[in-house]
């Protein structure tokens, strides 16, 4: 990896994480004078009811300190070394950016009903395939996006065509909702994908690759920003507004190295979460029965007796142990 290229990564990580603790000390007073607060649903756990009114679209706060980091470390790199990675770049945190829209809009719609539902299901689904379509379309006629998908491990590769493309669909859509379900006790969804940047920031530096190391970075800085206030008992949740942001750069981080598959590995808790989530309602809806105590999974583990603290631990744990096998599966 180039000097540089080093330089900025610790840069791009410092200043997000520097800027995102500022912008949350002026942040979370000014949400709770907005009373713009969580609703707490009745069918959660008991114990989740003290959390009412905590202040929530606190996403907004690593979404903005990226952007400056973007206008500033970005524009800085596109100037000094553009090797034809700064379109990637741009159109892959876009892509973040028209996730995090949803999720500001969802939010807001949320807190005006007063209630923990904001988009139907339906609307957020076909929202969110739009923008799953408009990203690799825009990847394939700006940056020559091939549709030969690789498999970890097995070392071989298919050009799959036009299905190739309903794949990467399925994929980036599920991993963005994948996340957001992740974000259901504090500190979750902000500590697992620490982790998950911290793999893409390797992954990124054994390749080479200054947009996805920069957007790694980012990520990082972010996410250990937002622990500083979300790490339990939290003081801000982020809401759909980080989530799905957070979503769309993690799915983007695994375009970027050219390795797409490798984020449900890495993104094991994510899949893990989602998985529960979908096995839990399909059951009931079969068979009236219940696979697991409250899905997603996380809330199965409380219902078990295990805290929040030691969710976050263990759940973090795994990722870390997951992206070290990951890692042996980057190699073409």
């Amino acid at each position: 990896m180039k000097p540089e290229y080093i330089i900025y990564f610790i840069i791009a990580l410092v200043g997000t994480f520097g800027l995102t603790v500022l912008i949350l000390r002026w942040l979370i007073p000014k949400l709770r004078s907005l009373k713009m607060g969580q609703t707490i649903l009745d069918i959660g756990p008991r114990w989740h009811k003290n959390k009412q009114g905590t202040p929530t679209m606190g996403g907004l706060a690593f979404l903005v300190a990226m952007s400056v980091v973007i206008l500033t470390v970005g524009v800085a790199a596109v100037i000094t070394d553009n090797d034809g990675w700064a379109k990637r770049f741009f159109i892959t945190y876009g892509m973040a950016l028209c996730y995090a829209l949803i999720g500001i809009w969802d939010d807001s719609l949320k807190i005006r009903k007063k209630e923990n539902e904001g988009f139907s299901a339906a609307q957020k689904f076909i929202l969110q395939v739009f923008i799953a379509v408009a990203y690799l379309v825009a990847m394939t006629f700006l940056c020559d996006l091939s549709t030969v998908l690789y498999f970890p491990y097995f070392n071989i590769s298919f050009d799959l065509g036009f299905f190739y493309y309903i794949i990467a669909t399925l994929l980036i859509v599920g991993i963005v909702n994948a996340v957001n379900l992740t974000d259901g006790i504090d500190g979750l969804a902000a500590s697992v994908t620490t982790v998950v940047g911290g793999f893409f920031a390797v992954a990124a530096f054994v390749s080479q690759m200054l947009a996805p190391a920069l957007i790694s970075a980012m990520v990082i800085g972010g996410c250990v920003g937002f622990l500083v206030y979300n790490f339990y008992p939290a003081r801000v949740f982020m809401g759909d507004t980080g989530s799905l942001f957070l979503g769309g750069l993690v799915v983007g981080l695994a375009f970027l190295i050219d390795n797409p598959l490798i984020v449900l590995l890495v993104g094991i808790i994510y899949v893990c979460e989602a998985a529960s989530d979908i096995i839990q309602v399909g059951c009931y809806k079969l068979t009236k029965k219940r696979v697991f105590k409250m899905a997603p999974i996380h809330h199965h583990f409380e219902k078990c007796g295990w805290g929040e603290i030691k969710i976050v631990v263990i759940f973090s744990l795994v990722t870390m142990a997951v992206s070290v096998v990951a890692f042996f599966g980057l190699a073409k």
